[in-house]
């Protein structure tokens, strides 16, 4: 008898069309090099201008995200917007993942937690780097905030490109090969590792293999930041192809 599939929940904003394409993306990859299966099923908060203001008010709507996916006993949430936990403030990322998995426990299924944001530190870390240089797709004072965040958990970011685009649904329209193109703006010079899109909605999935092989570094985004996570809290090999050397299996 065949094992049911991984249900993999996700709480997305209302104008994200990209974590319900990467992260399926990288998990069917990785069903034709491993047996296990999933199927995805999310949950939408609203936002469309990334702003503060916006940020903060889709974000408390967040518990009701958990509750629902909560319902359909979901095997791991994972919070899809890294700037909304990183815009209320240093080290969010540890309260929203635990008020989310107590809701849940409280709706009688209780769900290990992922957000975006505690990946992206997490999947940092484990390639052993300590020094990131980073693109988003955000107004520069947002960026400074996400590179503060970043830094306070004892990663040193030496550089950061901002392409200034506040309206999310224009992030998801943007052509993730020119990326490839866009980190020779970037300076990697004693870097670590790449953060090729420090953000949920923008794609860069398609140029991670080609920006690794022409800066010869790690490249990471918070999508495949989120997916290792995902795989750890299921306790499954954290393996996808084609999605950079976190998700290589080295």
């Amino acid at each position: 008898m065949s094992q049911k599939p991984y249900r993999i929940g996700q709480i997305v904003p209302s104008s994200n069309t990209t974590m319900e394409t990467e992260i399926p993306a990288m998990l069917r990859a990785r069903e034709a090099v491993a047996p296990e299966r999933f199927t995805f099923h999310s949950s939408r908060m609203r936002m469309k201008q990334v702003t503060r203001e916006e940020l903060a008010r889709m974000d408390d709507e967040s518990d009701r995200c958990a509750l629902e996916l909560s319902d359909a006993h979901v095997d791991v949430m994972g919070y899809a917007c890294l700037v909304a936990i990183m815009s209320r403030g240093r080290g969010y990322h540890r309260e929203s993942e635990q008020r989310l998995h107590r809701a849940s426990a409280d709706n009688g299924h209780a769900t290990p937690v992922v957000s975006s944001a505690g990946a992206l530190v997490e999947g940092i870390q484990a390639l052993g780097a300590r020094r990131v240089s980073v693109v988003t797709p955000y107004m520069r004072p947002l960026t400074e905030m996400v590179v503060d965040y970043i830094e306070a958990e004892d990663i040193q970011v030496l550089d950061s490109i901002s392409l200034e685009i506040p309206d999310n649904i224009a992030v998801g329209h943007r052509d993730p090969m020119a990326l490839v193109d866009i980190v020779d703006d970037l300076d990697v010079r004693g870097a670590d590792a790449v953060v090729l899109s420090a953000c949920v909605q923008m794609p860069s999935l398609a140029a991670i293999p080609a920006v690794e092989a022409k800066l010869g570094l790690p490249v990471v985004s918070a999508a495949v930041c989120t997916t290792w996570r995902m795989l750890r809290a299921l306790d499954l090999e954290p393996v996808a192809p084609d999605a950079g050397q976190l998700l290589a299996g080295r």
